[in-house]
């Protein structure tokens, strides 16, 4: 959520800045404004009616000694009528403040000046792309294939127990899902990430808090009877720890890692591009989350893209990394780096991670500070979270990658955790 000091102070910035999201702000920044007008308005008017009900109350005692009984009786009519005004001014500055948060919670975050402009995907700028990109050879086979004929994975027993989108990981498949799981956890705790095991569902209020909601509502799957969410990421129950938290200044910055099960609805996506693993209900992913102070967050966003792409290192795979433009952010990000790993058999890239800094507006939500030893202000933290990895498509990249006539080479950082170099 924006800073509502930050939008009065800098409205034309503010609305400048949400265009590059193709975002038209003018109209809810308006609003934003005219609301907190009317909060502090009213908030000032109850403030001067209780102030002077203080003031005629101190009154009473001295009129009662000196026996001035219809005074003091116009004074307590007095005083009773502003107690009214004074509720009714605090049920409207209440009324006012909903309008307002609601108004707020649909407002994006600001790009920081990083981002490129642009539209769709192909406007993102590429900032770095290996050299190892393979070329398909004759014979190569899609991923969807490879798991059928080595049986790794079955999609249509998916199908079956529970619909398109949940495929059922058997034998070696459900091995390497393991081993890879495995691997990113042991690698983002040794960088020293605190290992986290959250819930899989939340409730509404961290949904609001890192954003998703109400933004992403029609993507989630909804426990209706009990008011629950699915969680798309384990960002979002990592993140909530820290709801209504001021952290140790000392403490920062706070580094978590987490592995999940992860749910979205995919509502829209259809065709060629979400055949296999390629997009899924049902995934597994490892998050890394952290949390530090503003004049750090984009250093730990470095940091964080860096560590991503040692693990793709690691793991022998093709990868690039685009910075991206206004129109393909997210709702929360200020700034997004996507990896993309090189899928052979499909010949085209296949996004494997974001890692995004939301300076303070995931923290303004969440009410997350920490209190400055300098000046003992609380000041917002900035929150930062990346995929470490997501699983379905570097599986896919894996087996498309490293088919060979034998069988499929197991990368050396995974072997100990699969029991074997190669799936015969």
């Amino acid at each position: 959520m924006l800073n509502l000091k930050y939008i009065q102070e800098h409205k034309d910035e503010v609305i400048a800045r949400l265009a590059i999201k193709h975002f038209d702000a003018t109209e809810p920044i308006e609003k934003v404004i005219e609301l907190d007008n009317q909060r502090k308005a009213l908030q000032q008017e109850a403030e001067a009616h209780q102030a002077k009900m203080n003031e005629i109350s101190k009154q009473i005692g001295s009129l009662m000694k000196a026996g001035k009984k219809e005074e003091v009786d116009a004074i307590r009519k007095e005083t009773s009528e502003l107690k009214e005004k004074i509720a009714e001014l605090n049920t409207k500055r209440n009324e006012v403040g909903d309008e307002l948060t609601k108004v707020l919670l649909r407002i994006p975050n600001m790009p920081c000046a990083l981002v490129p402009e642009g539209k769709t995907a192909e406007d993102n700028v590429i900032v770095k792309i290996v050299d190892n990109v393979p070329q398909r050879q004759e014979g190569d086979l899609p991923h969807w294939d490879l798991a059928k004929k080595y049986n790794l994975i079955d999609f249509d027993l998916g199908v079956k127990i529970t619909g398109a989108g949940f495929p059922v990981y058997r034998g070696l498949g459900a091995r390497l899902q393991r081993a890879l799981i495995n691997f990113f956890v042991n690698e983002n705790v040794n960088a020293g990430y605190e290992e986290i095991e959250p819930p899989l569902v939340v409730n509404a209020d961290s949904g609001y808090g890192t954003g998703q909601l109400p933004d992403k509502d029609e993507q989630m799957y909804v426990v209706e009877r009990d008011g629950f969410y699915m969680i798309p990421t384990a960002e979002v129950p990592v993140t909530n720890i820290y709801r209504d938290v001021i952290v140790d200044e000392d403490s920062l910055p706070i580094k978590n890692t987490a592995y999940s099960a992860c749910f979205r609805r995919e509502a829209g996506s259809y065709g060629k591009d979400v055949r296999g693993l390629n997009r899924l209900h049902q995934f597994d992913k490892v998050e890394i989350v952290q949390i530090g102070k503003p004049e750090e967050s984009y250093k730990l966003l470095d940091e964080m893209v860096a560590h991503v792409a040692g693990l793709l290192d690691k793991l022998g795979l093709p990868y690039r990394i685009v910075r991206l433009c206004g129109g393909d952010m997210s709702f929360t990000s200020a700034l997004t780096y996507d990896f993309e790993v090189y899928s052979k058999a499909q010949e085209r890239w296949l996004e494997v991670s974001s890692v995004s800094n939301f300076e303070d507006f995931q923290a303004n939500r969440l009410k997350l500070r920490y209190k400055s030893k300098a000046d003992k202000k609380s000041v917002a933290c900035h929150t930062l979270n990346g995929s470490s990895l997501a699983l379905p498509r570097v599986v896919a990249a894996l087996l498309e990658n490293n088919q060979t006539p034998e069988g499929i080479v197991i990368p050396e950082c995974i072997r100990a955790f699969m029991g074997t170099d190669i799936i015969k």
